[in-house]
């Protein structure tokens, strides 16, 4: 026990990588493609994970190599607005993604609660939002990296076992799974935005942003690339299979009854019928523990952001950080106060998310061949192709998102 312990403290930014990524919006972007076109889409997730793999690694490595983040580098050798730019447009879409996770959450578990409740109505909205938000400012209060990777951990554990348990009971055939490596692109600019926000959601430049302050935070030096990789390759390995176990449920469920999901209560009144009582309460549980994973590093980032971005030491004692995180906490009571599409407001934050990534991959492209940065750990002739390869893709995918968003 010991030693396993020993393992998940080693590779605990991967795990805190995938506490994040892996939340309601990964979910439901995963589950509207397993509703809408089975497992026809399983390819760009691989793609997106292999990439998101290799991205990790230079972003880590980078700080790791230099001591810096990569905020703080861009700052320095690009200068201010641009550097703004990025910051604006991550904290915006981070802060639209709080008030859809929480939505999604919400709406969830009510659905669930009817038969549990005398009126019918489920458990109260509002009050829902307020338990899971105190939950997580407690959490924060609690104060310190650690404590956050090891509650992490508990979430993104329960919530694997969950959803590849729900899973195992509803998966299709492994023939359709095979079939989705095939290449396919939608025609219909909802399936186009659908798609973008797939990409968006597995290697969206928040992640790697999020992955050199997280090295940066570990200590980790040069003695330390080869557990860098291996943290890496945990955390892109997790990514895949946790989102084709929830594309799964969706295309084992509710594709082969052309069935949709508009709206995250959708999730719950169709599973149900088709899956059971059981496999339901299980896959809620999993989208709670997955909205709270993912809540949590994401009223982190504010903080942790803004920090890097003036250099400074990230504080979360500060009365800076304490209003910024309540801010973002408090942007979950949105949607169940005012009302709102969470899934369309999910996937849209998701898809609106690569908007920074080709910025975000440029620079760092173009630091990365930089000897007086990295010396001999700049970029190969290899690295440099397979870099242009993922930029193209991001690029692509940014593009086409725009125009079915726009459409």
């Amino acid at each position: 026990m010991k030693k396993f312990l020993a393992v998940i403290a080693a590779i605990s930014p991967g795990i805190f990588l995938i506490g994040y990524n892996i939340g309601t919006g990964s979910i439901t972007t995963m589950a509207s493609a397993g509703a809408d076109y089975g497992m026809s889409l399983v390819l760009p997730v691989l793609l997106s994970c292999v990439f998101t793999y290799f991205l990790i690694i230079v972003f880590g490595r980078y700080t790791i190599v230099t001591g810096k983040t990569v905020l703080q580098s861009f700052r320095q050798y690009f200068g201010t607005p641009i550097t703004l730019l990025v910051l604006i447009t991550l904290l915006g879409s981070e802060w639209v993604s709080c008030m859809g996770v929480m939505a999604i959450v919400v709406q969830v578990v009510q659905e669930w609660s009817r038969p549990l409740t005398s009126s019918g109505n489920g458990f109260n909205p509002i009050l829902l939002a307020l338990i899971f938000g105190g939950i997580i400012y407690f959490l924060f209060w609690q104060g310190k990296h650690r404590f956050f990777e090891r509650i992490l951990t508990i979430f993104v554990t329960l919530m694997g076992l969950c959803f590849l348990l729900t899973t195992f009971m509803v998966v299709p055939s492994i023939s359709d799974i095979i079939g989705g490596l095939k290449p396919f692109v939608p025609s219909e600019p909802a399936g186009v935005v659908l798609l973008a926000g797939m990409v968006g959601t597995t290697m969206g430049g928040i992640l790697y942003v999020v992955r050199s302050i997280l090295v940066q935070e570990k200590g980790w030096t040069l003695k330390d690339i080869k557990l860098e990789k291996r943290d890496a390759a945990v955390s892109a390995t997790l990514m895949f299979v946790l989102s084709i176990a929830v594309m799964a449920c969706a295309a084992g469920t509710l594709h082969p009854k052309g069935l949709r999901i508009d709206n995250a209560i959708d999730m719950v009144t169709l599973l149900e019928p088709l899956a059971g009582r059981f496999a339901t309460s299980i896959f809620v549980a999993g989208i709670v523990c997955a909205g709270i994973s993912s809540l949590f590093p994401i009223v982190l980032l504010a903080p942790w952001l803004l920090a890097d971005y003036r250099s400074k030491p990230r504080n979360l004692r500060s009365t800076e950080s304490k209003l910024l995180v309540l801010f973002g906490v408090s942007l979950g009571l949105v949607v169940p106060v005012f009302g709102g599409r969470p899934v369309f407001v999910l996937i849209f934050s998701q898809a609106a998310t690569l908007l920074a990534t080709p910025i975000i991959l440029i620079l760092m492209w173009i630091l990365s061949n930089r000897k007086n940065l990295l010396g001999d750990h700049r970029f190969s002739t290899g690295q440099n192709v397979l870099m242009g390869i993922i930029f193209t893709f991001t690029l692509v995918l940014t593009i086409i998102g725009i125009i079915g968003m726009i459409g």
